[in-house]
C-alpha cells in the first residue's frame, strides 16, 4: 500500500520546516520506506503499520499545534511491492528519460506555442 500524506499544523505562521521535520522524525525511525515531496510524504508498506503511523504522525503535529489539517490519499494495489518507486518509473521509461527539473528553462518559442496548442496558422 502506498500513502501519501500531508500534514499542516495551522496557526504557526508560513514556514512550517520545523514542524514538518518533527513530524518526520517518526516516519524515519519507522523503517518504512518514503520519499518526500515538496507538498507531502509517500510512505508503502502494509496497511496497519502505515495507518499507525499516520495517526502517530497526526498526533505528533497536535502536539505542535491545535489546529491540524492531515490529508492522505491511499493507493492499494494488493500485494504490489515498490510502489514508491516503480509507479514513477514507469511513466519515465515511457517518456523516455527521467523527469526531474529542478531549475527553469525557457522552450523555444515555437515549441512553447505547440505545446499548448498555439499557432498563428488558422485551424
Amino acid at each position: 500500500m502506498l500513502v501519501e500524506l500531508s500534514i499542516i499544523p495551522l496557526g504557526r505562521g508560513v514556514h512550517l520546516s520545523d514542524e514538518i521535520a518533527a513530524v518526520l522524525e517518526l516516519v524515519d525511525a519507522s523503517g518504512l520506506p518514503y520519499r518526500l515531496t515538496p507538498s507531502g510524504t509517500c510512505i508503502e508498506g502494509e496497511w496497519d503499520e502505515v495507518i499507525e503511523l499516520v495517526h502517530r504522525c497526526h498526533e505528533r503535529a497536535r502536539d505542535l499545534s491545535s489546529h491540524v489539517l492531515t490529508t492522505i490519499e491511499i493507493e492499494d494495489d494488493g500485494e504490489v511491492r515498490d510502489k514508491l518507486t516503480r509507479n514513477v518509473t514507469s511513466v519515465e521509461e515511457k517518456f523516455g528519460r527521467r523527469l526531474e527539473r529542478l531549475e527553469r528553462v525557457a522552450p523555444p518559442a515555437s515549441s512553447a506555442a505547440a505545446a499548448v496548442g498555439l499557432s498563428d496558422a488558422p485551424a
